[in-house]
């Protein structure tokens, strides 16, 4: 037995992922309960930050749906497709304002993300808001896209 295999620390510090399915699935852990470094680690080894489930679920929409900033900011800096939607049609936009987290969906705008975007229910994500009685979030939105559209970013 080597001295790797018999340290418990050693192991979790580096992933051992096996197939692409258990990376994909590590990356989207990582993104939902906030791991920026098990995250970053995974992105070193070569693991697509776009990757996805097989329910169509991306490291951004689980990191927008639990309000997790630094792995939104992060995601966004490295170039991840801001409008990828699952199964249900829904992005990581729909899932920020759907759980009410605004600085998640402050940021996701004023990085591009497309607001017209309707999911498998016909609703964008300002829709998930408004019938969620996210009124906090309704008003983020708003000013986010006025803020957007005064800084010249592209608002779609």
């Amino acid at each position: 037995m080597g001295a790797e295999e018999g340290n418990p620390a050693q192991q979790q510090q580096q992933p051992c992922i096996e197939n692409e399915n258990e990376n994909v699935e590590a990356l989207l852990e990582a993104a939902r309960y906030d791991d920026i470094d098990d995250l970053m680690s995974l992105a070193s080894a070569g693991v697509p930050l776009d990757s996805k489930d097989a329910q169509g679920r991306t490291a951004l929409h689980m990191a927008a749906a639990n309000g997790h900033l630094d792995i939104v900011e992060y995601l966004i800096r490295n170039g991840v497709d801001l409008n990828a939607y699952n199964v249900e049609k829904n992005t990581a936009l729909h899932w920020a304002c759907l759980n009410g987290h605004i600085e998640v969906v402050k940021n996701l705008i004023m990085a591009g993300a497309d607001l017209t975007i309707l999911n498998s229910h016909e609703r964008c994500a300002l829709d998930e808001a408004v019938s969620n009685g996210k009124a906090e979030v309704i008003n983020a939105f708003r000013e986010a896209v006025v803020h957007a559209e005064l800084s010249g970013a592209r608002i779609s």
